[in-house]
């Protein structure tokens, strides 16, 4: 009796392990979903650089018209620009971590 309940109990107690792994043939539309996920990465990255065109210009129309305020506008325009690039690149790079992390967990 003892020693069925000693091979019982860890199976009682712990649950058996479950593993889903990610399936991309579950659903229809999932390779036009991917399409127009890359799409609006492209957009994001092409968005960026007109932010960045943009920033430049009114930071250089800033200082050189003795405007501070303008020119500070400028630079922090091109500072948001060329993280929002770095996110959209990064993008895959981040989800792929934090769901690696999330397995191990």
């Amino acid at each position: 009796m003892r020693t069925v309940l000693t091979r019982l109990l860890p199976v009682l107690v712990f649950p058996m392990d479950i593993t889903i792994p990610p399936n991309d043939t579950g659903l229809p539309g999932i390779a036009q979903l991917k399409t127009i996920v890359g799409a609006l990465m492209t957009v994001g990255l092409i968005l960026s650089v007109l932010a960045l065109i943009v920033s430049a210009i009114v930071w250089g129309f800033g200082s050189n018209s003795a405007n501070p305020h303008l020119a500070g506008r400028g630079k922090l325009g091109v500072i948001v620009s060329c993280g929002a690039a770095v996110i959209c690149g990064a993008s895959v790079a981040l989800v792929n971590f934090f769901w690696k992390v999330g397995l191990s967990v």
